[in-house]
C-alpha cells in the first residue's frame, strides 16, 4: 500500500468508499456472494496458519458452533473449504483449505488491490 493510500484511508469516508467498491465488485462478479460472516470464516481458515476446528472458529468469531456449521455448509458447497473428522477426537471437525478457496481469495485480493490503485491514481491526478 502506498503512503498516500495509508494516509487517505485514515478518513472514515475514504475507507468506507473503498470497502463499498470492493463489496460492490464482489457482488456483481460471477462468483459466489458470501456474507460477511462466511468471508470472516474463510479468511480465518486461510490467513491464520493454525489448525481450525468448528469449536476454534466459533470461539474466535464469538458465535455458536451452529453458526459456524451453517457458514461452513455454504463454503463447502462452493468448494472453498473441506471438513473432516479429527482422527484424534472423532467428536471434533477439522476445517481445511482447498484450491477453490485459495483461488477465490486471490481474486478477492486482486479486487482490493485494483481499488486501492484506482484511489492512488485519482489522488495523483488531483
Amino acid at each position: 500500500m502506498s503512503v498516500s493510500t495509508a494516509i487517505s484511508l485514515t478518513k472514515r469516508s475514504d475507507a468506507l468508499a473503498l470497502w463499498h467498491r470492493v463489496t460492490l465488485e464482489t457482488v456483481i462478479s460471477n462468483g459466489p456472494d458470501l456474507s460477511a460472516r462466511q468471508l470472516a470464516i474463510l479468511m480465518s481458515v486461510y490467513l491464520e496458519n493454525t489448525s481450525h476446528t468448528v469449536k476454534s472458529l466459533s470461539e474466535k468469531l464469538n458465535v455458536t458452533k451452529a453458526v459456524i456449521s451453517r457458514g461452513l455448509d455454504t463454503l463447502t458447497k462452493y468448494g472453498f473449504v473441506r471438513r473432516a473428522p479429527d482422527p484424534s477426537d472423532r467428536r471434533s471437525v477439522i476445517v481445511t483449505r482447498t484450491s477453490g478457496g485459495i483461488l477465490y481469495l486471490q481474486r478477492f485480493a486482486d479486487i482490493i488491490q485494483s481499488e486501492v490503485r484506482l484511489d492512488d491514481s485519482a489522488r495523483a491526478a488531483a
